[in-house]
């Protein structure tokens, strides 16, 4: 599948950012892993882009999710992550980082609204993401959980067949 211009790398971003700042739009930006897409990230991803113009993923490498939950993970690598995520009409532009922590990437993609999924509240997020969003005058924003869905728990599922 060619998405041409959806997948971002890191290097290319600030001058992506540049450029849509131009346009007076409003960025949204979320992150995370993505492991295993389900109901739930489709619901959030629709709602988190549906509160700006666009829609930037910042997705967590392989490595960075290794990092965060263990060698078993992630089950899909990132390039199939990217792409997936990418052929979603909600989502725009897919930047992969490789940082356990986003604060990098919110540097580089200073949004104008940080979304965080329902299972989060702005106080579970790290201070350093919350004080990076806020440092380029972002507004953080929660958006509600699908109770029971999760990338973790279909995995266990499935190892369980």
């Amino acid at each position: 599948m060619d998405l041409p211009g959806k997948i971002l790398p890191i290097e290319a971003l600030p001058a992506w950012r540049e450029d849509f700042r131009s346009s007076n739009k409003t960025l949204v930006v979320t992150n995370g892993c993505f492991d295993i897409l389900h109901a739930g990230h489709i619901n959030y991803l629709t709602e988190a882009r549906e509160q700006g113009d666009a829609l930037l993923v910042g997705l967590n490498s392989d490595t960075s999710i290794r990092k965060l939950k263990g060698e078993g993970r992630p089950v899909q690598t990132e390039t199939d992550r990217a792409t997936i995520l990418a052929a979603l009409s909600a989502v725009n532009v897919v930047c992969v980082f490789d940082e356990a922590r986003a604060t990098r990437f919110l540097e580089l993609s200073r949004p104008d609204i940080y979304a965080k999924g329902g299972d989060f509240s702005i106080d579970d997020l790290p201070c350093e993401e919350r004080a990076m969003v806020q440092k380029h005058g972002g507004k953080i924003i929660v958006i509600g959980h699908v109770p029971g869905l999760s990338s973790s728990k279909l995995a266990k599922h499935i190892t369980k067949l």
